[in-house]
This record gives C-alpha cells, sequence and structure tokens, in this order.
C-alpha cells in the first residue's frame, strides 16, 4: 500500500510517498480502514518537526522517529476485523483517529471510530475528528456552556473555530466569532450573531463580557482575557500562537491558584473517544454541524498540504485524499500483476 512517510524530522519537505507493507488487524488495533480521506492537523506538524521537548512528551524518537507515518484523522471503509471486533463489519463506512492515517490504509482501536452519518463525505467526515471533538469538549466539558450564555468563538474560521462556532450554536449559546476580514462571512454563515475583526478590533477591549471564551492559538495575557469576562467566566484555552511553554505554564500556574469561584482559566488536549464522534455524527445528521474544506490534496501532495496549514490562513479544515490517478494507478499494477 502507498503511505507517507519521514525517516527524519523537519518541515514538509521530509515527507515522501512510498510502498510499505499493508496493516493486518490484531488485539489493539482490530480494525483495519481503507482509507478514502484523512485531514491535516497542526499535532500532525509538531510531530512533524518535533522539537526536542516533543521528542521528550510524545517519546516519538529523539535522533529520528521510531515511527515513520504520520496522520491521524481518517474516514473510510472497514476492510478486516480481528475475532474481537463486535460493533463494526466490513463495508462500514467508519471516521474517527488511525495512527498512520496519511496512507491508503491503517489500522484503529474499535473505540476510537464511529459509523458515518449517511449525509457525509468521506471528506466531511475525515474533517472532524480532532478538530471537531477539540472544540465539542473545550465548549462542554471545559468551557460548562449553557443556553443563553453569551460565548465568544477566537479564531472562528479555523479548523477548531469552525465547529467551535456551530457547536456553540448548537448549544443555544449568543456567538460572537473572531476572525480576519476576508472571513467574516464565513463566521456569520456558521451561525456567529456577532463578528469581530481582530486586525481592527481587540475583543478584550470592547467593553463586551462574555460568559465564555473559546481561544483558539491563546495570545492574550490573563489581565486581558479577565477584562472581557463575566464574574463567573471561563475561558478556555486552546493551543497557544507564541511563546507556548511560557503561556502554557502561566495557565497552569493560574488554574492551580485562582481561588474557587470566579473566573477560571483552562487549558486541555482533546480524547478521542467513540461517544463524542457520535455526538459528531449527529449533529452533521441532523443539519446542525457541517465540516468546512478549505482545500483539497491527493495523498502524493501532504507535504503541499503541510505548508499550506503552514501559511496560517486556513479556514476550516485542509484534507488529504486517495485521488482518483492513484486509485487507477493501484488498479493498473494490479491487473499487470495478475496477468504476469
Amino acid at each position: 500500500m502507498k503511505a507517507i512517510v519521514r525517516t527524519r524530522f523537519g518541515g514538509p519537505e521530509v515527507l515522501r510517498i512510498e510502498e510499505i507493507e499493508k496493516p493486518v488487524p490484531n488485539e489493539v488495533r482490530g480494525v483495519l480502514v481503507k482509507i478514502h480521506a484523512s485531514s491535516i492537523n497542526p499535532a500532525d506538524r509538531y510531530e512533524m518537526k518535533a522539537p526536542f521537548i516533543i521528542r521528550l512528551i510524545m517519546r516519538g524518537g529523539l535522533r529520528k522517529p521510531k515511527d515513520p507515518r504520520l496522520g491521524s484523522d481518517v474516514a473510510g471503509t472497514v476492510e478486516a476485523v480481528s475475532e474481537k471486533i463486535t460493533q463494526f463489519k466490513l463495508g462500514d463506512r467508519v471516521f474517527g483517529s488511525a495512527p498512520g492515517g496519511y496512507a491508503e490504509y491503517a489500522l484503529a482501536r474499535e473505540d476510537r471510530l464511529a459509523l458515518m452519518p449517511d449525509n457525509s463525505t468521506f471528506e466531511e467526515a475525515a474533517s472532524v475528528p480532532i478538530a471537531g471533538l477539540t472544540a465539542l469538549q473545550a465548549l462542554r466539558d471545559h468551557g460548562q456552556i449553557q443556553s443563553g450564555q453569551k460565548v465568544l468563538v477566537n479564531g472562528a474560521a479555523g479548523g477548531v473555530g469552525t465547529f467551535a462556532v456551530q457547536i456553540a450554536k448548537a448549544f443555544g449559546a449568543e456567538v460572537t466569532g473572531v476572525t480576519r476580514t476576508e472571513n467574516l462571512d464565513l463566521a456569520r454563515s456558521l451561525g456567529a450573531d456577532q463578528v469581530l475583526d481582530y486586525t481592527k478590533d481587540d475583543f478584550t477591549k470592547t467593553g463586551t463580557k462574555y460568559d465564555l471564551i473559546c481561544d483558539i492559538g491563546a495570545s492574550h495575557s490573563i489581565r486581558d482575557y479577565k477584562r472581557a469576562l463575566n464574574a463567573n467566566g471561563i475561558v478556555v484555552a486552546v493551543g497557544f500562537k507564541n511563546r507556548v511553554l511560557l503561556r502554557l505554564a502561566v495557565f497552569a500556574v493560574t488554574k492551580a491558584l485562582w481561588p474557587k469561584g470566579g473566573r477560571k482559566f483552562r487549558f486541555f488536549i482533546a480524547k478521542i473517544n467513540q461517544k463524542d464522534l457520535a455526538v459528531m455524527s449527529q449533529l452533521m445528521e441532523t443539519g446542525k454541524l457541517r465540516p468546512v474544506i478549505d482545500k483539497q490534496f491527493p495523498l502524493g501532495e501532504t507535504g503541499e498540504a503541510m505548508k499550506h496549514l503552514e501559511e496560517g490562513r486556513t479556514k476550516g479544515k485542509i484534507i488529504v485524499g486517495i485521488s482518483p490517478e492513484i486509485r487507477e494507478e493501484n488498479k493498473l499494477v494490479s491487473r499487470l500483476e495478475m496477468a504476469a
């Protein structure tokens, strides 16, 4: 099978497409997924470049990657299952998380997959797992969102932000979306009640106070956030744009030392699980959520997809798919092998 691999850490230039052995279901990852689409996430970029501290945390090898593959979000059909798998059968359309997702096939744990909604394409479903569950868990679990609250989503046009705006609306919140000038209409189309252009207005200085702020790529100070929060408001930071370790340390200390009650400051890493994938599937099925796809690349151009992500102007999600050309090429190779 074809897969994206790398033998060293670095930028998009280290990625290449190679023929590797097709995996076989096992006791831990018992579902073999034939991948129709996957999506790019900042986490994949961090794993690809892997600064030294990231290598220590992820235990993925200090000098070179232990696993040459990359990717996580997938959508496709079940190709094979181990004996212990009970929830899925051959041919099921599924989406979720599978290590090495930039490939034609990957193995997944049963509890990290869910059935796709009937009204979703593979590309749409592949965009959901990490970004969608990050938005859901940020708002519901860490932000304790309630109907009628004033919620602000900073970064409303990005991968997580496009999901966060729609999920907040599904919870009955009054939503303000913050993004750059050219993305204001997109934020409105996703359901934002108000939009702010961050190139002109700083949401921490407008005088409006919010019950919940979901900040994607947080770059404001604790003092700034306090100015924009109601007395019992919550800030949930989803990543940090700069000085990552310093800002993470500040949030951790603030969370630990801040008096109980009053404003809260939180940071977390999303956990992929079947229950929340099913929630996202239901939201798509009922039309309350539609994934936004910025651009699609064939598998062999995953490096170009990473470069596009690094440009920092993505609207929604970037998709990597098995192109029709590659599929036809594989069929031709198979026929030639049979003929030989």
